[in-house]
This record gives C-alpha cells, structure tokens and sequence, in this order.
C-alpha cells in the first residue's frame, strides 16, 4: 500500500471514529498532495509524497518554535499534535549518532577537505537521508566535520 492509499484509508478510520483533529489535518495533507498533483498533471509517486510529508513537518516545526517564542502554548499544542499524526507516515527517523556515521563515510567517499566542498557532501548526502533525518541537523553536522 502507498502513502497516498494510507493517508486515504486513515482518513476514513478517522472519519468513522470521528477524529475531527486527526481528519483535519489529514485532509490538510491530502489537499496539499492533490494540488501538486493538479500542477504537474500526474500522480506523485512515494518520493515525492515523502518530500510534501517533510516539507509540512518541517513548516509546522517553524511554526511551533514561533508560538512557544510568542507564548502561545494552545497554539503550540494544536502544531505539535499535528506533527506526530503526520510523522507517522515517515519512514523511521535516524539518531544523531546515525545521522554522524552517514555524514563521516560521505564525507570521506566523496574526498571533500574543506568547507568549499560542502555543496558536492550535501548533493551526495541528502538522497541517502531524504525523510528519515531532519535537513537542518545534516547540514550542521557537515560543516562539523568538514575543516
């Protein structure tokens, strides 16, 4: 079964069990999906759904941030239940300590030795990551390593 079927058949659980906060943000989801489908005139494949899952993972994260800046912990609340509906549909996440070890073999297969080279770690790096580690976190963790 794809995303697109899951998301649809959880959509439906939630409807008989009327999860309105669960159905809502799922409908959210899938009305972003549908419209980059309508845009590109085709049906998205796993890849690319993933790539729409992280996207709204990581713009309610930035939203989270700014509501508990802004004091704003209903608002926060709300942001960070719809994070762990959609995040369910992630393939697991990788630990820090994953995250490093992936970092360090790219890092020496790709023979980058100063930060000049960040572009071509990152360009090798992210494919083997994509959904499973936060871009933020890898991004840091390449500028760690590289002298």
């Amino acid at each position: 079964m794809n995303l697109t079927e899951r998301l649809s058949d959880d959509m439906k659980q939630a409807m008989k069990s009327q999860d309105k906060f669960k159905l809502s943000t799922i409908r959210m989801v899938r009305a972003t999906i549908k419209n980059q489908e309508i845009e590109l005139k085709r049906t998205l494949d796993d890849n690319e759904v993933l790539d729409i899952l992280s996207r709204e993972i990581k713009q309610r994260k930035d939203s989270l941030q700014e509501f508990r800046k802004a004091g704003r912990e209903d608002l926060a609340e709300n942001v960070a239940a719809e994070i762990d509906i959609i995040s369910v549909y992630l393939p697991e996440q990788l630990t820090e300590e994953e995250v490093k070890e992936i970092v360090k073999q790219t890092i020496q297969r790709t023979g980058a030795s100063s930060k000049a080279d960040m572009g071509k770690v990152m360009a090798a790096l992210m494919p083997q990551v994509k959904g499973r580690a936060d871009g933020k976190l890898v991004n840091q963790l390449v500028q760690q390593f590289l002298p």
